[in-house]
């Protein structure tokens, strides 16, 4: 199984939710308010009066067959909309109950 970590511009959260909804990735914990700046490029998303914007998150857990069209539907998005910022990252979990 795959852990998958999701940080965008608040903007994209629920045409996140929605492709995981279309991919049956049903499992997942949200965090819809976050500041956040990335490392390279992209302004702060501080949710104050000079960057007002907010970031927000998700981690899910697939199986690993899911996660590659998951990432590549991730992937999609975030070329589709540059100025707004996407980041995911996934790593091998077990364990579970």
């Amino acid at each position: 199984m795959k852990a998958i970590f999701i940080s965008c511009n608040q903007a994209l959260y629920e045409e996140i939710r929605h492709i995981m909804a279309q991919q049956g990735v049903r499992g997942y914990t949200a965090l819809e308010e976050l500041i956040g700046c990335g490392t390279a490029t992209g302004e702060p998303h501080l949710g104050d009066a000079v960057w007002p914007t907010l970031n927000s998150a998700l981690l899910a857990v697939v199986e690993d067959g899911q996660c590659g069209p998951f990432m590549a539907a991730l992937r999609d998005l975030d070329e589709r909309n540059p100025q707004l910022g996407l980041r995911a990252f996934w790593w091998e979990v077990g364990g579970t109950l």
